[in-house]
């Protein structure tokens, strides 16, 4: 298993100008989805055995994706990258049915670890290109997720990056429009982009719930609580981590005087504790609990040691497996059938 980068310099305890103490955003780190699909690669690599593919990283963090590799995963950006017949698992993100289309050609069994609420997004957008309305997706191009929804209803999907995109929208029926969202958006930007389109385009439909998922919205509003209290907001995360990205730009629209993403403890400098009383923690959805408590541990080296959680809300939803992953190899119920939160 890959060890987890050590600091490369101590912090040190430097004083300030009053009691020192750390704001621990609750919740944080791992949702249902992303367990799910973490445990789903795990489970594959027991039944199968090494190596099983996986079509882009499975979830948006480095860590995690590394621990796999050491496991026995390969990832790979296309099927056709990968053997024919050999397992693959498609990422929590989702795909879109060329994807599928294209693995089934090369005879490829797959797993799909699409997280169900992405699912549902995917459903929403068939039932509105089944209904001949055009569908204005709020999203980042390019991001594995946005190009999985998009791609089931091609022909009646626009994507808008954000309120910056919607004076240039161009739609064939303004009277028959609806609005979908990626799952890890900030939920407040995602609002402002609802609010500018419906400006262009009054007759905009809502889609039937938010697309936006409980974990995104549960993790934004607790670091809006910590945000306010905080000099300094460290958020554990990978760059390519949508969810994570947010959470920087929430806390700082929130109130902290500054916020930074890390992937590891090591990464926290010295000049970032610079006459800070108070640092506020969190992570992303796809954020082990393990690299949390390493970044805790050097803050406490530091003299962050009084530690108080502010807890937003209480998660417990499980998905089940994939269907593939329910049972062992022998047809027995798997006691790991379920995935959702864990520590780590």
């Amino acid at each position: 298993m890959p060890r987890i980068p050590g600091a490369s310099s101590r912090l040190q305890d430097n004083p300030v100008a009053g009691p020192k103490r750390v704001l621990l955003a609750a919740p944080r780190g791992y949702c249902a989805g992303v367990d799910r699909a973490v445990i789903a690669v795990e489970k594959a690599l027991n039944l199968y055995g090494a190596p099983v593919y996986v079509r882009k990283q499975i979830v948006h963090n480095v860590h995690v994706v590394s621990e796999l590799e050491a496991q026995g995963a390969i990832f790979v950006d296309e099927v056709d990258e990968v053997p024919e017949g050999s397992h693959i698992v498609f990422s929590a993100h989702g795909v879109s049915p060329a994807v599928v289309n294209a693995a089934a050609d090369r005879q490829l069994q797959a797993i799909d670890a699409t997280c169900p609420l992405v699912t549902k997004v995917h459903r929403e957008a068939v039932r509105f290109a089944r209904a001949d309305q055009e569908i204005l997706l709020i999203g980042h191009e390019g991001h594995e997720e946005v190009e999985g929804t998009a791609g089931h209803a091609p022909e009646r999907t626009t994507i808008v990056n954000g309120p910056e995109d919607v004076d240039k929208i161009t739609v064939k029926d303004p009277d028959n429009v609806v609005w979908l969202s990626q799952t890890t958006l900030s939920v407040d930007e995602t609002m402002e982009t609802v609010r500018l389109l419906r400006e262009r385009f009054p007759n905009l439909k809502n889609p039937p719930s938010d697309d936006i998922c409980y974990a995104t919205q549960n993790r934004q509003v607790a670091i809006k609580k910590v945000a306010v209290g905080a000099d300094l907001v460290i958020v554990v995360g990978s760059a390519n981590s949508s969810n994570s990205v947010r959470l920087v730009e929430v806390a700082l629209e929130y109130g902290a005087k500054a916020a930074y993403r890390v992937d590891y403890a090591s990464e926290i400098k010295q000049e970032w504790l610079d006459g800070v009383q108070t640092v506020g923690v969190t992570s992303g959805a796809s954020v082990p609990e393990v690299l949390v408590d390493e970044v805790l541990r050097d803050l406490a080296g530091a003299g962050y040691g009084d530690v108080q959680e502010v807890k937003t809300a209480e998660e417990d939803l499980m998905f089940s497996l994939p269907k593939e992953l329910r049972k062992d190899l022998e047809g027995n119920r798997d006691e790991r059938a379920l995935g959702g939160r864990r520590s780590s």
